[in-house]
């Protein structure tokens, strides 16, 4: 018995298997709405087997988004196509997920395939940045971002709640916050981006501030039925690993208590000057870690592509779902695959319905 091709139920979510598409940003959106790329990109995934597909992030508010071409939902317009999508995946077998976000001092970026840097001063088509202090990113993300007054973090923490009640109004069954990535929730509790001096910085319980008003205001309009997650850096990479990660599991025992329901485990991207210690499933020890110490179920990605390995991370108890990024885009029928490698022949969805009824009619009989 596969433990990958095992059935997941989170509240009222039931996947089919342990297999999720992780958000991935594909720049393709205009003023933040659908576009004719986005429908088929997500029905493919969903009709290649995953059980979860959760729909790239998508920005609380415009000055949130990525580059021009991220997804909103700052709008009620933007439901509309958010929803189609939605849709598309759910019937398809699949749990439609998606994942909010701001990205604070790493917004008004460019396209990857254009130059993956900040949009240029004085540029129409870029925006001005925030986030918990003046401090620019470093590299090609120079532009120095303005210090958020209280103001604006109830602001934006308002914007989270908007788009969290929009995207349930458009179908979705899963949400993901993103705090992680060195975007804003994961600036304020990085010590690389926030060096404020009132409640929302300082120790890592001040840092740690934002993301828990976030989620505890969140988890007041999305309902308790269905599952409210986040992804959240744990680790650097930066030298001071164990104190993060220490600091982290701590922050998800509180997020916890405030009605988290699984954390995806990343990484910081915090700083330019992170050592990352590429290789497959690199984060595993450190998600089975959180999830023995914080007592939440896991998800995780990041070199998960081999079938054998993405069995492994699940039957030994690293994670409960694994995030396979890359290799879905390189082959949305990944799942399917998988399964064949690892000798999986009777999970219902791997046929289309009418063709496995099909097969069970003129299959030869045995012997």
């Amino acid at each position: 018995m596969s433990s990958l091709f095992s059935p997941f139920q989170l509240k009222d979510a039931r996947l089919r298997n342990r297999i999720a598409v992780p958000p991935m940003c594909q720049y393709q959106a205009v003023d933040g709405f659908v576009t004719d790329w986005h429908l088929p990109h997500y029905a493919g995934m969903a009709r290649g087997g995953a059980g979860l597909v959760i729909v790239e992030a998508t920005a609380v508010s415009a000055d949130g988004r990525i580059s021009p071409g991220c997804l909103g939902l700052w709008r009620d317009e933007h439901q509309t196509g958010l929803a189609q999508l939605a849709a598309a995946i759910k019937s398809a077998g699949a749990v439609p997920g998606i994942q909010i976000g701001h990205a604070g001092r790493k917004a008004s970026a460019r396209r990857p395939w254009e130059g993956d840097d900040h949009i240029a001063e004085g540029d129409p088509s870029g925006w001005a940045t925030i986030s918990p202090s003046a401090l620019a990113f470093g590299g090609g993300l120079s532009r120095v971002p303005r210090e958020m007054t209280l103001d604006d973090i109830a602001r934006v923490q308002g914007d989270f709640v908007s788009a969290a009640q929009r995207a349930l109004a458009a179908g979705f069954e899963w949400l993901e916050l993103h705090f992680a990535h060195g975007y804003l929730a994961q600036s304020f509790l990085s010590v690389h981006a926030n060096q404020r001096s009132d409640a929302y910085g300082g120790s890592a319980d001040h840092r740690g501030r934002f993301l828990r008003e976030c989620l505890e205001a969140v988890r007041k309009v999305w309902p308790e039925r269905l599952p409210l997650t986040a992804r959240l850096g744990v680790i650097e990479y930066d030298g001071r690993d164990e104190e993060t990660l220490s600091e982290a599991i701590t922050l998800v025992r509180q997020l916890r208590a405030s009605g988290l329901d699984l954390l995806n485990v990343s990484m910081g991207f915090s700083t330019p000057e992170a050592r990352i210690p590429w290789g497959p499933a690199l984060l595993a020890p450190v998600a089975q870690r959180v999830r023995r110490e914080a007592e939440l179920p896991v998800a995780a990605s990041w070199g998960i592509d081999a079938p054998e390995l993405a069995e492994r991370m699940v039957a030994e108890g690293m994670m409960d779902l694994v995030m396979v990024g890359r290799a879905h885009l390189a082959n949305p029928h990944w799942p399917y695959a998988t399964a064949m490698a690892l000798g999986v022949t009777d999970a219902p969805w791997l046929l289309p319905a009418s063709y496995a009824h099909w097969l069970a009619r003129y299959r030869p009989a045995a012997g």
